[in-house]
């Protein structure tokens, strides 16, 4: 089957109603495109988004990290990738992934970038929800103190095995006193 051959407005339909935002970049490094779902998700109009207007909505702690991204791979030419948030809008930072790559005309010549965006703070988020339930299991774990079932001897940090006594009061501000509880009471000296 022949490639099929789009007509200009139908490039343009599949730019504007792609399921992904879209951004277009030139030679100076300022934006001089956006499609409707870049406005749509922003809620800004072409007007304030064109330039480095974009960046009003970076997050204040990806700014810097996203800008210097950009322009170290504009400098160079290169394909980049970065995550960062992007206020959407309702207010709301939605993490996006941009992907974003050097545009060249025939004859090699530069005539700035085109990228996508997609937002990810889905997956963003499922990370960090299982980063924190990893790190309860390491708690818990770190918690565990290795006790012989046989003598209750405590194996330390340094391999060896110590009394419980000793192994509590190495790693805390407790102190003991013995006394005999009333089932060994029974047990042994009745």
């Amino acid at each position: 089957m022949p490639p099929v051959t789009l007509s200009r407005q139908e490039y343009q339909l599949l730019v504007e109603q792609a399921p992904i935002m879209i951004w277009r970049s030139n030679v100076s490094a300022e934006c001089d495109y956006f499609n409707e779902r870049w406005l749509a998700f922003t809620g800004r109009s072409m007007a304030q988004e064109l330039g480095n207007g974009w960046a009003e909505g970076v997050h204040p702690e990806d700014f810097r990290r996203c800008v210097d991204t950009y322009l170290a791979a504009f400098a160079a030419r290169i394909p980049f990738e970065m995550e960062y948030r992007l206020r959407r809008h309702d207010g709301v930072y939605r993490w996006l992934l941009d992907r974003g790559v050097p545009i060249f005309e025939e004859g090699d010549a530069f005539v700035g970038y085109t990228g996508s965006c997609i937002d990810v703070t889905d997956r963003i988020e499922a990370l960090e929800a299982l980063h924190q339930v990893h790190q309860r299991e390491l708690e818990q774990l770190r918690g565990l103190i290795p006790l012989c079932s046989w003598c209750r001897k405590v194996r330390d940090d340094g391999g060896y095995w110590v009394q419980v006594e000793a192994y509590v009061s190495g790693h805390s501000k407790a102190d003991f006193t013995h006394c005999i509880c009333p089932e060994c009471e029974k047990g042994h000296f009745t």
